[in-house]
């Protein structure tokens, strides 16, 4: 038996996590339903609240949300199929479902810090008595480098020299793009940026970019960038329209000359660049990619790993090391000294 929970969360389309879940569609749609799993239902009202509370109430970032739900859903779905119930299950429970869990060692860890918060949540809200979760170890995962593909600076110019800018949608793919690469910029926080978020100050351009938990970080334009936003915003005909989205889809997809007013979306973006990278010769490649490959270029060119962290927004030096490829090849150069 399951319930829905209509005035808890807003239905939304997620066709991106549709895509990346495939066989496993009907997580994605149990949650856009926002219907409750059956272990939680059997708990009763209280649980049901408290369960629903959690994710509305401590979690603010749409993407963790999901994420989230989807860990719970599987988790409890789990439960379910061997007729647990939600006051019965116990550590050694959880730690047989992390030992067989089919997905990634990352996906695992983040399964079970969701496991772990959802079971706070309901202890403090006297739903259950005790944590299941919070004595379970996770697996360990080591990785110095990020396994995210990057360019070279040649390859990055090819590609960008690849896109045909002769009609509006191209001259805004570029500009995305650029924007990417040149400021570090996440591809969530990108396309949330708003015309006015692209702005100067005497001799000096500025991004304002739209960051996770609500920050927003100020990057200086690179000229090669303003160069590309400045003759996009000309084309687009929308500089004056300071509110409006700054990178927007278009009309329709054979439709490369007017834009709509709603902003891309990452699927959107994904399928652009996944599109132009097959084009360009770089099949591999996704959004992250060129946030790597900025970071790489920075440090090359002699920047500092700490002035890359500032720029990207990292709170640490080791998040931006994962981006560093520069390491890679003074490997190569170290183990070619071996002559055999």
């Amino acid at each position: 038996m399951t319930t829905k929970n209509p005035e808890i969360l807003a239905p939304e389309k997620f066709p991106e996590k549709r895509e990346k879940y495939g066989s496993l569609i009907k997580i994605p749609e149990r949650i856009e339903r926002n219907i409750t799993p059956s272990v939680i239902t059997e708990s009763g009202e209280k649980g049901q609240k408290r369960f629903w509370e959690f994710f509305t109430v401590t979690i603010r970032n749409k993407n963790t949300r999901i994420a989230y739900l989807t860990a719970a859903h599987q988790f409890f779905d789990w439960c379910l199929e061997r007729g647990f119930k939600l006051e019965t299950i116990l550590p050694m429970d959880v730690a047989l479902y992390i030992e067989t869990h089919p997905g990634s060692i990352p996906t695992i860890k983040q399964h079970l810090a969701a496991l772990r918060m959802l079971f706070d949540w309901l202890v403090i809200g006297h739903v259950i008595e005790f944590n299941p979760a919070s004595s379970v170890r996770s697996p360990k995962y080591s990785y110095p480098k990020g396994k995210t593909p990057v360019l070279t600076a040649k390859q990055t110019r090819k590609f960008l020299d690849s896109i045909d800018t002769s009609h509006l949608v191209g001259l805004r793919d570029r500009a995305l793009i650029g924007l990417m690469v040149f400021s570090f910029a996440r591809v969530s926080a990108a396309i949330k940026m708003k015309i006015k978020d692209y702005y100067h100050q005497g001799d000096d351009s500025f991004f304002r970019l739209h960051e996770k938990g609500g920050k927003y970080n100020v990057v200086p334009a690179h000229i090669t960038a303003q160069i590309y936003l400045d003759e996009y915003l000309k084309a687009a005909g929308i500089a004056d329209d300071k509110k409006a989205p700054l990178f927007r889809m278009s009309r329709s997809p054979r439709n490369k000359t007017k834009l709509s007013y709603d902003p891309m979306n990452r699927n959107a973006v994904l399928k652009m660049i996944k599109r132009r990278a097959k084009e360009a010769g770089f099949p591999e490649i996704n959004c992250h990619s060129f946030r790597g490959t900025g970071i790489t270029a920075y440090l090359k060119g002699g920047g500092t790993i700490e002035k890359a962290a500032f720029i990207a927004g990292h709170s640490s030096t080791r998040t931006t090391q994962l981006y560093d490829r520069t390491k890679n090849e003074i490997s190569q150069e170290e183990i070619s000294r071996i002559v055999i």
